[in-house]
């Protein structure tokens, strides 16, 4: 599997108040790894990436010209949503399977791993947000995620869902939007909440900064190829605009 760069960076000069965050963007794993031991059956499957996740974030990152900072590492190799002490950082098993590549691994290729891959995608987002706060410029993380639609036999009926903390600022006004539609259903705080305890990347970059924020899950069998991925893409930034009158103008 081809490595990419490390991490991915859209538009680091955009123009829109959102900057966009994607913590499982690749399945990408390098090849001293060994695939982790597993095949590549299991490396498709989501426990080793956010399907479409990747696709939604670079389609948002054009639609409103906003910074995007994508991951470019597998979740099974580190993940860029866990504190560094958390024990799934990197994660033995997941959603049943077994990780024999992440089984009593040495506390020196855990720090490798962290230096390789953790730390240069969080610097690579408090670079362009420190940037766009020494010129004045206001910030709003907007982070991309996907979920399976049947996790461990339970079903998630949410086409779209987002998890929040205190601050319902931003996701309470689209969720109204989104809910006028009688096509899809909307997930509030279902199947994830916002738990600073266990996310680290908006507890990290937003929460501590008082930024604004939205973290939003789209379903996977709902955001499977390009197609799929523009339209949800579109459909959502309309109904964030809809909410935000400061969005960046969407393309016609």
């Amino acid at each position: 599997m081809k490595a990419e760069p490390n991490p991915r960076v859209l538009r680091p000069e955009g123009k829109s108040q959102f900057v966009i965050l994607c913590d499982h963007a690749s399945r990408h794993i390098p090849a001293e790894l060994d695939d982790l031991g597993l095949p590549d059956s299991e490396l498709t499957r989501h426990i080793a990436w956010d399907i479409g996740a990747a696709g939604v974030a670079e389609a948002l990152s054009e639609i409103f010209d906003a910074p995007a900072v994508l991951s470019a590492v597998s979740r099974l190799v580190i993940d860029c949503n866990r504190h560094l002490d958390a024990a799934d950082l990197i994660p033995e098993r997941s959603d049943g399977t077994m990780i024999p590549g992440n089984l009593n691994i040495p506390a020196s290729a855990r720090t490798l791993r962290i230096e390789r891959w953790f730390h240069p995608y969080h610097a690579a987002v408090e670079s362009i947000l420190a940037e766009r706060a020494a010129c004045g410029a206001a910030s709003i993380a907007l982070s991309i995620h996907s979920m399976t639609d049947n996790l461990a036999g339970s079903r998630r009926p949410w086409q779209i869902a987002f998890s929040s903390h205190e601050d319902r600022s931003l996701v309470q006004p689209i969720i109204n939007i989104l809910r006028q539609s009688s096509d899809i259903e909307v997930g509030d705080n279902q199947p994830y909440s916002m738990e600073p305890a266990i996310d680290y990347s908006i507890p990290f970059h937003a929460l501590r900064r008082n930024l604004r924020y939205l973290q939003v899950e789209f379903r996977q069998d709902q955001v499977q190829d390009s197609w799929a991925q523009a339209r949800w893409a579109k459909r959502f930034a309309k109904a964030l605009a809809a909410t935000h009158p400061l969005a960046a103008s969407l393309e016609s």
